[in-house]
């Protein structure tokens, strides 16, 4: 399969189902915001892997691999016109699936009680990191919330932003890195 089309050199790019777009509509912001935290998800994978000794490396990359296919799903239905069927639309149960995930790692945390610096192992950074740009696609779906197949995508988006917060910090925990409070002095 050929990779380059060129149907996109002057500013545009299909939607699913052909229907052609700006490259800056907000649509297109959106699933392209997705992707982004697609792929910082991946790099904080890539650096899990090499940690050589944490009994739950295996579980947690399995989960965050679990969450990259359902933010590939959410940005091809957001990629989908409103007046076209979308093939695959996001449930109530990959909701719940994140919050139970939350709550089990929040469990074995110490509870917060300051702000705390994005920060530690570079797993964890790097989860802070997809957290804030999962924060900016949330922004920009809400901006399109009348053009949504199911407001559970921003739901999702919303509950993601703290899977993904709780996890670096579950992971900064478990390889006993210390968190970084916030110095409110300075």
């Amino acid at each position: 399969m050929q990779i380059y089309t060129r149907t996109g050199d002057a500013g545009e790019t299909s939607l699913i189902y052909g229907k052609r777009v700006a490259k800056n509509d907000l649509r297109v912001k959106a699933y392209g915001t997705c992707d982004e935290v697609n792929s910082i998800i991946g790099l904080a994978i890539s650096h899990l892997l090499r940690i050589d000794d944490w009994a739950e490396k295996d579980a947690m990359t399995s989960s965050l691999q679990y969450v990259q296919t359902v933010l590939f799903h959410i940005g091809s239905e957001l990629a989908t016109p409103l007046d076209k069927e979308v093939k695959w639309q996001i449930g109530e149960r990959h909701i719940f699936q994140l919050e139970q995930e939350i709550d089990v790692w929040q469990e074995q945390l110490p509870v917060l009680k300051n702000f705390i610096l994005p920060s530690g192992h570079v797993a964890a950074s790097t989860l802070h990191h997809a957290r804030t740009v999962t924060r900016r696609a949330e922004r920009l779906v809400v901006s399109m919330k009348n053009d949504l197949h199911t407001p559970l995508v921003l739901q999702y988006l919303n509950r993601l932003s703290d899977y993904l917060f709780v996890a670096a910090r579950y992971i900064n925990h478990q390889l006993a890195v210390e968190e970084l409070i916030l110095n409110p002095d300075i």
